[in-house]
């Protein structure tokens, strides 16, 4: 077997001139470097493995789903080992169903809806959450993986897919749903001195309530395992666990 590489981060297996395994490499946005790996047997998985580890810098990350233990299994002996975990949720949108239906945000404050919101002020509450919580526990260490593309230090692709938690001078919270194939909470977010007031609970509640009249039956969002905050609010609100991704590092 042999193992070439045939364009920047893309590598081949190759067994008698057929093509029996791909690797492929890409930065994330937040510059750490993700691999993977489509083989159709141990050999050419380890051998593509061994020879992608020499050429790319450390470290290597890997994302599996963890009910794939094969899969597990051989990034483990590859060198790779477990970093974080993280639970996919589906989660009803049906307001009788969430126990959302009364709820409303805290006095004072407004929602905004998707596609409404000041771009500037969007954009600094987004900031000032992701340096609060870098202060703490560090963003990329607890935040579920973005795979958005996007320029360099601007990290909201999409004003129109937030919507935000307004006081009178500033934004309080935001939340951000994407819909491609299903509706997916990729965000939720409040500003650290305006935690426990119900900020999360109303955007929730109210981007939840809008993909149910829109006809969507569900949503998904994924939560780092150590998140039991997080956790506790998806649940508290009938949020089911489905799986679970384990992000993997060499």
């Amino acid at each position: 077997m042999r193992i070439t590489r045939v364009a920047d981060r893309h590598w081949h297996a190759l067994d008698d001139d057929l093509v029996v395994g791909r690797g492929y490499a890409e930065h994330r946005p937040d510059g750490r470097l993700f691999v993977s790996i489509d083989a159709w047997h141990d050999t050419a998985f380890d051998q593509l493995a061994e020879a992608m580890s020499a050429e790319l810098p450390a470290p290597l990350y890997a994302v599996v789903d963890e009910a794939d233990v094969a899969l597990t299994a051989r990034w483990r002996r590859a060198g790779f080992r477990i970093r974080r975990r993280e639970w996919e949720y589906v989660i009803p949108t049906d307001p009788r169903a969430t126990g959302l239906e009364e709820v409303l945000p805290p006095p004072g404050v407004t929602i905004v809806p998707a596609g409404q919101a000041d771009e500037g002020m969007l954009r600094a509450v987004d900031r000032d959450v992701r340096d609060e919580v870098e202060a703490t526990v560090g963003w990329w260490q607890s935040m579920p993986a973005e795979v958005l593309p996007r320029s360099e230090d601007d990290t909201i692709v999409d004003p129109s897919k937030y919507a935000v938690a307004a006081a009178p001078d500033r934004y309080l919270g935001l939340i951000r749903v994407v819909t491609v194939r299903r509706p997916r909470i990729g965000l939720v977010a409040v500003r650290a001195g305006e935690q426990r007031r119900g900020i999360a609970r109303a955007l929730l509640a109210h981007a939840l309530g809008t993909l149910h009249r829109s006809g969507f039956a569900t949503a998904w969002a994924e939560v780092q395992e150590s998140n039991q905050a997080a956790s506790a609010l998806a649940e508290g609100i009938g949020a089911q666990s489905v799986s679970s991704n384990l992000e993997l590092v060499r």
